[in-house]
Parts: structure tokens; sequence; C-alpha cells
């Protein structure tokens, strides 16, 4: 869904203009439910590879989360945003992105993830080698070398 990245952002305005029709229809905590489960259950999706974006992707990404939160609160354009993200529990793109890769390392480290995931998640210590140096005794992670330089690099 991210990589051409302008269709998405295109779709989740799309639907957050379909979504706006129904929004007097039902209360302000279902209606929220429904904009978590349609547009930030798929920003949240893809957070392992939106972790090296460019920041003005990241603007786009914090506009589809605004225009969502001024939604659910019927807010006008002017109205301060942080104040609505702030009720609503909601993190900036960046932080957002930076928080679900902390609780995915958290989870990789403690055994809750598939083996795929967990063993591609090394300490320096590790490595053979590098019991001796001084990186050991710290608690930093190997970053494995990529060969080409992409989107999730």
């Amino acid at each position: 869904m991210f990589p051409g990245c302008t269709d998405s952002i295109e779709l989740f305005f799309f639907i957050l203009r379909r979504l706006r029709s129904i929004r007097r229809s039902l209360t302000r905590s279902v209606f929220q439910s429904i904009v978590v489960d349609l547009v930030l259950s798929k920003l949240d999706f893809g957070n392992a590879t939106l972790a090296g974006f460019p920041l003005y992707q990241l603007r786009r990404l914090q506009s589809v989360m605004n225009a969502a939160a001024r939604l659910v609160f019927s807010a006008g354009r002017y109205d301060q945003i942080m104040r609505l993200l702030h009720r609503l529990h909601w993190l900036r793109a960046p932080q957002r992105i930076s928080f679900k890769l902390a609780v995915l390392a958290f989870r990789c480290l403690r055994g809750l993830t598939p083996t795929y995931l967990s063993d591609s998640l090394r300490h320096v210590a590790d490595f053979p080698g590098r019991q001796r140096l001084r990186s050991a005794s710290s608690a930093d992670f190997a970053v494995p070398q990529t060969r080409l330089q992409t989107v999730g690099d």
C-alpha cells in the first residue's frame, strides 16, 4: 500500500470522504473505532517499512491522521490539531512509527514474535569475535548491512 504512496494517500482521503457521510448516524465512540479500523490500522500495518521515509512523505501521512482526527470531532480546518490528537491518544506519525518499532523490538527480545523476526534481532555481543569489545557490554543491536538502499533500510 505504501510503495507508490501518492495513490495510498488519495485512498486514505477517499475513505475519509466516504466516512463523512455516515458520521451523523453513529455515536462518536463508534465512529472513532471505525476511523481507527479503516485508516490508522492501515497506517500502522507498514510501520517497519516507514522507518526510513523522507520527511515530506511523513508529513503527508500526518495530514491523513490530522484529517481523521478532525473528522472524528467534526472540527474545523483551523482548530488546534494537537489538542484533538491528544484527546484521541494518538501520536504524531514519526513518533508512532518509532513507538511501533520499539514495541516490535521488545516483543522480539521476549520471544513473542515468530522466529524469523526474533532471529533477525541480535545483540552485538552475540557475534563471534565481539565478546571482548567495549560495545559487547552495551545493549546495542547489530544492524545488518543491506546490498541496496531501499525504503526500509
